[in-house]
């Protein structure tokens, strides 16, 4: 089935067209900057011009940054705060006049890697970390979604962890990889604590420089590089499409 992908994140909203049962997008994908501030008018406006880029009718899959509970914002981290509360689905559906499913977005690249990437052959507790303007999370126990954790906002080094360890962070600070890694290390080894996971899964751009930092990690959990690496997000979104639609259906 292909659906039209969404990933909304603090800086730039990525999409593509995708086949959901494959995992493969069927189109390039296109990518616009996040409205600053990022309102819900600003984004839902910029997203109607994603869906005439493609001039898409038909469902529409969104990760989105923040929790999302029956398509409802309960948090908002690196959005305009004025999001909480919000009924995501409805206000997008509006815009585009197409159906909208909404699911955090770390959660939604969780559920491409599990299927698609690094995580198809891993059981027991598999966590995602996606470094990006903040840090996500997705937590799978033996293949099934934790939904709506927020494990960058545990508190490392006296910081909320995203303030501390994100690439956000690393290219403010201006930090090296090796140095970045240190400190993405002791977030790892906090977590690890905190789970017992059996893998640990980075995605986000990060991913795609894992052999910078690699070294500088020291966990006794398997640590991977995502390999949907920005894609993820855009695939995951369609595939909690497809799974939101087979629900209605049955």
């Amino acid at each position: 089935m292909h659906l039209l992908g969404v990933d909304i994140g603090g800086t730039g909203i990525k999409a593509a067209i995708v086949n959901s049962k494959t995992g493969q997008l069927v189109s390039e994908r296109h990518r616009i900057a996040t409205p600053q501030p990022a309102t819900p008018q600003s984004v839902a406006a910029t997203l109607k011009k994603m869906v005439e880029h493609f001039a898409w009718q038909g469902p529409i899959g969104c990760g989105f940054p923040a929790t999302v509970t029956h398509g409802v914002a309960q948090t908002a981290s690196n959005i305009d705060k004025s999001w909480i509360g919000t009924n995501v689905e409805a206000l997008f559906a509006e815009f585009t006049d197409c159906p909208c499913y909404v699911v955090n977005d770390a959660d939604a690249a969780g559920m491409a890697e599990m299927d698609f990437g690094a995580g198809s052959h891993h059981a027991g507790v598999v966590v995602i970390i996606t470094v990006g303007t903040g840090l996500g999370s997705a937590v799978f126990v033996n293949g099934e979604l934790l939904p709506n954790t927020e494990f960058g906002h545990i508190i490392l080094k006296d910081k909320v962890a995203e303030h501390y360890t994100s690439a956000r962070v690393r290219e403010a600070e201006d930090l090296s990889w090796k140095k970045w890694g240190k400190r993405f290390n002791l977030y790892l080894q906090r977590l690890e604590f905190l789970m017992s996971p059996d893998c640990f899964i980075i995605g986000g751009g990060a991913s795609k420089k894992f052999e910078k930092f690699s070294e500088q990690l020291d966990v006794k959990a398997e640590v991977l590089p995502a390999q949907g690496l920005n894609q993820a997000g855009i695939v995951g979104a369609a595939m909690y499409a497809q799974h939101q639609l087979s629900l209605i259906k049955n």
